[in-house]
């Protein structure tokens, strides 16, 4: 029993004290867990043969991320994302197969196994790419979104490759297990002896079992639990879930992660599926950085040593492969610019399904052993390298569209209009159509390129052009026009552009969009007619929603809205100058007053305005006589 406390000790060492050094390093908490794997195991030797029982154990965290996969695959999400979820990720998965099932039978390799390597090497890595997008903000981009619908695709993939890896068995290799056999294993099966068409009956009864169970007997089995009150009763009823569902797979001879899988997606749609999520990540991540230390531990410095050219080959011809065939399919799919590098960089390793494949592939006899090691040393070079390709996107393909966007002159403004629109993003989007669909002339100037050119694929006509400098404004019919709307991101600029408009064209109406409330003082001072906080009438309007919601009538909810912005306004040149008396900035003064206004629109909200309607209100049809009775206060 000791032994065990020693290498479980071992094991949480190594990944405490690699992880948070590697993630501050920036190369992400899997290759943390795949370098303490490799110091405990080949390089120091503190664990030994133990590992491959251990990674067994440890498989199951890739079980429970299939599972969490499946429950966030709502039917309504994976609809929105069709697109790009088949056609990127539906393509980039076959292309990808394809040139190395190619390249493979080209150098000899059976087609079997030719087509299982391609499979393989598909995938990428989401636990790294998904992390690194995360720490670096690249989530949200183009090339972001792009990459994530890819990785979507590739974790739905594994499900059929799982099922298909048996298929492509080689008798030679089954013939050689039979062989060693000394017959003291075997698996519990309840179709080992069964004809194929018996099989076959089995495993659709099981799933459609499955289904039918996840539809109609999970949700009485969750409330019962959950009225109990005990959390951990909670956890047991999810692990208890997970774990049966994996037996009852491997019972029918399935994949234990298909059935999961299925499980999770039958789930998605549970009013629990946020209280099963939450009890079972922390197992799927210890799990899971368990699975990765032992991948590093079982790395074979002798294969590697004895193989080192080849599989150095591999893993740059496989990087390259998989850059091309990203880089086209971004073309296609008309992602711009220095996002294209982007999203093929960052999804041109191999995955840590990759390991999954393999073992399972060994295991079905598609693949030797000798074959598959090396192949493993392919998928985990390949990740160690991704780092390496995210420093070269930041340092050096980053900074070169960036001086090519600056150094593109901007475009030749041949039309001019009564308003000028500086910054097309989400805010001058919305203005821009308003605008135009009721007949106004608009000029919209944004000085990012690959926003400018998105807006012209879908016929909205946009310049490219910085806006805060005077000869591009003034080409733009500055002197002319009736009215400036600033929507750009950058707050500095957008202060600077409002108080040199003000300054040199007075008969101008700006109109600008402030991000918070000081930048809403700071574009006052500076000469804007009217600003709008961008997020002030969303707020708002999802305030009032709220009330409705939780029983307040809407003729209410208007009173309130309306009282709660005539509040505001009151105190808005109050505020405003203490604003500008204490140096553009928020003070004691400013502060104590802001208190007070909060509480005066505390007691506003208590009054019931029915009986003095402002003018603003006059076109709501009057409510009932005693239309509060019927509603309960919050």
């Amino acid at each position: 029993m000791t032994g065990y406390f020693i290498q479980a000790f071992i094991f949480l060492f190594a990944a405490v004290v690699m992880v948070p050094l590697a993630r501050r390093l920036g190369l992400g908490s899997v290759l943390g867990y795949l370098i303490a794997g490799v110091i405990i195991g080949p390089v120091t030797g503190l664990v030994g043969q133990e590992t491959n029982i251990i990674q067994h154990f440890a498989e199951f965290g890739v079980v429970m991320m299939l599972f969490l996969v499946g429950l966030e695959l709502q039917p309504r999400m994976l609809w929105e994302m069709r697109n790009k979820l088949l056609g990127l990720g539906g393509l980039q998965v076959g292309l990808t197969t394809l040139a190395v099932c190619g390249i493979a039978m080209a150098l000899g390799v059976k087609w079997t196994m030719a087509l299982a390597i391609g499979l393989i090497f598909s995938l990428s890595s989401t636990a790294i790419v998904l992390q690194t997008f995360n720490e670096k903000g690249l989530t949200k981009t183009e090339g972001g979104n792009s990459a994530f619908s890819v990785l979507l695709f590739q974790d739905i993939a594994v499900i059929p490759m799982l099922a298909l890896m048996p298929l492509l068995a080689l008798p030679e290799l089954q013939a050689t297990a039979v062989a060693g056999d000394d017959g003291a294993h075997g698996d519990l099966s309840l179709v080992a002896d069964l004809p194929g068409w018996a099989t076959a009956l089995v495993v659709v009864a099981t799933v459609a079992g499955l289904v039918l169970a996840g539809h109609f007997l999970s949700r009485p089995l969750f409330r019962y639990v959950a009225d109990s009150g005990l959390r951990e009763t909670f956890t047991a009823t999810a692990l208890m879930l997970v774990i049966g569902i994996a037996a009852l797979m491997g019972l029918v001879g399935l994949s234990p992660a298909l059935g999961t899988f299925l499980a999770g997606v039958v789930l998605a749609n549970s009013e629990f599926r946020h209280e099963l999520e939450a009890n079972i990540e922390p197992f799927k991540g210890l799990l899971l950085g368990l699975f990765f230390i032992t991948v590093g531990a079982g790395v074979n410095f002798t294969v590697l040593e004895a193989n080192l050219g080849l599989v150095v080959g591999l893993t740059l011809g496989l990087m390259l492969l998989k850059v091309m065939v990203l880089l086209v399919l971004a073309v296609l799919f008309r992602v711009h610019y220095g996002n294209r590098w982007l999203f093929g960089l960052s999804l041109a390793q191999a995955g840590e399904f990759g390991f999954v494949l393999l073992g399972y592939a060994v295991s079905s006899y598609v693949l030797p052993e000798g074959l598959a090691q090396i192949l493993a040393m392919v998928v985990a070079l390949s990740m160690f390298l991704t780092p390496l390709l995210f420093i070269m996107l930041e340092k050096v393909i980053f900074p070169r569209y960036a001086q090519r966007d600056e150094a593109r002159e901007p475009d030749a403004i041949d039309e001019q209009g009564s308003v000028i629109i500086a910054g097309i993003g989400r805010f001058g989007q919305i203005v821009n159509r308003l605008l135009v669909a009721n007949g106004v002339k608009t000029i919209v100037l944004d000085h990012q390129a690959s926003q400018v050119e998105r807006l012209r694929a879908v016929n909205i006509t946009s310049y490219y052009g910085d806006a805060t400098r005077p000869d591009l404004l003034e080409t733009a019919g500055i002197a002319n026009a009736r009215m400036l709307v600033v929507a750009i991101d950058d707050k500095t600029r957008a202060v600077e552009l409002v108080s040199e408009v003000r300054r040199q064209f007075p008969h101008v109406q700006i109109l600008a969009r402030a991000y918070d409330r000081g930048h809403h003082y700071e574009l006052q001072d500076a000469g804007a007619d009217f600003t709008v906080s961008e997020t002030y009438k969303s707020a708002l309007n999802m305030g009032g929603e709220a009330l409705q919601r939780l029983g307040i009538h809407p003729f209410r909810v208007e009173q309130v809205k309306q009282s709660f912005c005539e509040m505001e306004s009151q105190h808005f040149d109050e505020m405003f100058q203490t604003w500008r008396e204490e140096g553009n900035q928020t003070g004691d003064h400013y502060r104590s007053l802001f208190i007070s206004l909060e509480k005066e629109i505390l007691a506003a909200m208590q009054t019931d305005r029915s009986d003095r309607h402002s003018r603003s209100e006059r076109g709501w049809t009057p409510p009932p006589k005693n239309y509060l009775d019927d509603f309960e206060e919050p």
